[in-house]
């Protein structure tokens, strides 16, 4: 029997008897005491532990149970022939060793303080994207092609979680390699989730690999092509899909989600969570099957600003494996709590910029997601903080220069004269190939192994070539978006030569036109003369410097995730499924985030901005 079933059948079968405790709460039988599951905090369930109305193990076997009822089924999908609500497929894996951790946990255990002894995520179940390597649990990074693949050591910040008293509950689905291997994959597809949901017998491959948004979990009605693949009706954004599903539906309390440009601020966003994506060099990357280390970084998805904050700092830290956390060795930089900055008067007197273009306008923003910035923005007036336009000045030509993904793109890079700005950057296909490469050849996290069945011979995979050879041996269970991005990046040669100079040129104008020429004058207030050919306004001072800029969802991603810098999602409401569907399917309306970004590691004002937009929003509404 496939080893992923037998997980699943034992955790039904232990959490079939809390099923109706999971979806309620318990109490004692002589008092009025009661702890409700869904929509609880750290705050809440570290509470409950001390008055002694609940204890890890029962809180463990109430989110099994959930996920037994919600989340993944051992009946063939897609369910009702693909009508109706789907299971969410949230978790790749759930760990079978969760109830066993939870019962290991002593109850004397310190919650709180400031030395090493304190464990403030004592008893916390915490949901994992499957990049991040744990020892205890496949890492599969969502490619069929790393399936049977187990990391002989955590990564730092699975430890660093460990140490802290979370509970791993399991690993979260993801887009497959973080959304860097396919063009036109939906988000929260994998063909790893594909594979895992073919092994029951009767499923139909055509229709599954998708995990679906908990605020509509159904099928897409449309019988055109590209819709009729079994993807959701409602995205459940990416490419941490898992993590940010799992905490909105109330199937673990917190989750770790990483980020190279998007993949934690787009899931919380269309799940109705708090995302934080850190600066870079905040959070360890190292055990993170990587896309580059020029931008990847881990961090938080929770259902509030406070739960997302504490998170944080467990997270943060200096890692001697991983240089870019050097910078946490500077005072000011990283903090162990950042609980400490959640101030609800945090707007008052705040300056916040909101570049218009191509964010709002040519990104298609629309009259309902307009409104809803516009609503968001007015609450921040009502809280103190000014509110105007200013466009980041190197927009002109970061608006046109964009990611190299595949052959063609490469070809154009490759004959653009040098000294002259390329159509695309090749910093993301650079680094997955030499960082995926290093990871696979790690003692610790190295190498890779495929997934296995009865037609599928387990594979070594030590290579991204590897990873292109097995999907192209597989293709019926591999390939259904093909691999374009992956082959694109393995047509570059990392050692010394053209592609290695092309890299470098275009890192840095990267960080030219996201950091110097970019974001960085809306904090300073300053154009530097170096910014002349790029910028459209006059070098010198500006007259306006702002504390953060804010952007609608994740429209604004890209900026910030080149540049290394920090940004921090919160609801912000609800708005009509964008989906051409028929009216008679009755689409649920999406839920909409608002994204505040810093300069480097300006995390405590972000969280205190975020708090403020919450406590005095309230806009986050539990998926029914």
């Amino acid at each position: 029997m496939n080893r992923h079933l037998r997980t699943y059948r034992l955790v039904f079968a232990t959490a079939i008897f809390a099923t109706a405790i999971a979806l309620t709460g318990i109490g004692r039988a002589d008092s009025s005491e009661q702890f409700e599951l869904r929509e609880a905090t750290i705050a809440d369930i570290q509470a409950a532990y001390r008055d002694g109305i609940l204890s890890p193990q029962h809180l463990v076997s109430m989110y099994l149970a959930r996920i037994a009822v919600l989340d993944r089924s051992n009946l063939p999908q897609p369910l009702k022939g693909g009508v109706g609500n789907q299971p969410l497929n949230s978790f790749m894996h759930v760990n079978e060793n969760a109830l066993a951790d939870a019962g290991r946990m002593d109850p004397d255990d310190r919650m709180d303080g400031d030395d090493d002894g304190a464990r403030p995520l004592f008893g916390i179940p915490v949901i994992l994207k499957d990049n991040i390597a744990t020892k205890d649990m496949p890492t599969t990074a969502g490619s069929v092609a790393l399936g049977g693949s187990r990391p002989e050591k955590d990564a730092f910040i699975a430890s660093k979680l460990r140490h802290a008293g979370a509970i791993i509950l399991g690993k979260g689905t993801l887009t497959e390699f973080a959304n860097f291997i396919a063009l036109g994959m939906p988000t929260g597809f994998s063909s790893q989730l594909r594979f895992q949901l073919f092994q029951v017998p009767g499923a139909d491959l055509t229709k599954v690999g998708y995990g679906f948004n908990p605020y509509d979990p159904r099928i897409d009605p449309r019988t055109n092509a590209p819709f009729n693949d079994g993807r959701p009706v409602l995205a459940t954004g990416g490419s941490s899909s898992g993590p940010g599903i799992a905490v909105s539906a109330n199937l673990a309390t917190v989750g770790v989600g990483t980020e190279t440009s998007g993949s934690i601020l787009s899931p919380s966003g269309q799940n109705m969570d708090v995302g934080i994506k850190p600066t870079l060099g905040l959070v360890s990357r190292n055990g993170i099957v990587p896309i580059t280390a020029d931008q990847d970084t881990a961090g938080p998805i929770a259902r509030t600003v406070t739960d997302a904050a504490r998170l944080l700092g467990v997270l943060a830290g200096f890692d001697k494996k991983d240089p870019a956390t050097r910078a946490c060795l500077t005072e000011g930089n990283c903090f162990r709590d950042y609980t400490q900055f959640l101030d609800a008067n945090a707007l008052q007197g705040a300056h916040i910029a909101v570049p218009m273009h191509p964010y709002w306008i040519e990104f298609g923003l629309g009259a309902a997601r307009t409104k809803l910035m516009n609503d968001a923005i007015a609450a921040m007036q009502s809280l103190g903080a000014t509110v105007e336009t200013f466009e980041i000045p190197s927009q002109n030509v970061l608006n046109n220069y964009g990611t190299c993904v595949t052959a063609a793109d490469v070809a154009t890079r490759r004959a653009t004269p040098v000294g002259t700005v390329p159509p695309c950057s090749t910093v993301l296909l650079f680094g997955f190939k030499r960082d995926l490469n290093a990871y696979l050849a790690s003692k610790e996290f190295g190498p890779g192994t495929s997934a296995s069945s009865a037609t599928i011979p387990g594979q070594t995979v030590k290579t991204l070539s590897d990873v292109i050879s097995f999907n192209n041996l597989h293709p019926e269970v591999a390939l259904k978006y093909g691999q374009a991005i992956a082959e694109a990046a393995d047509m570059l040669d990392t050692g010394p030569g053209q592609d290695l100079d092309d890299y470098l040129a275009d890192r840095a104008l990267d960080l030219k036109l996201t950091r110097t020429c970019g974001l960085d004058v809306l904090y300073t207030g300053m154009v530097p003369a170096e910014c002349t050919d790029v910028v459209a306004i006059p070098v010198g001072p500006t007259g306006k410097k702002f504390d953060a800029a804010l952007f609608p969802a994740n429209f604004g991603a890209n900026p910030p995730a080149r540049a290394g810098y920090p940004s921090v999602i919160v609801p912000a409401g609800f708005f009509p499924n964008p989906a051409a569907v028929p009216p008679s399917f009755g689409a649920l309306p999406s839920p909409f985030g608002a994204t505040f970004s810093g300069p480097a590691f300006s995390e405590p004002k972000l969280i205190g901005f975020a708090y403020a937009f919450e406590q005095a929003t309230h806009h986050r509404v539990p998926p029914q």
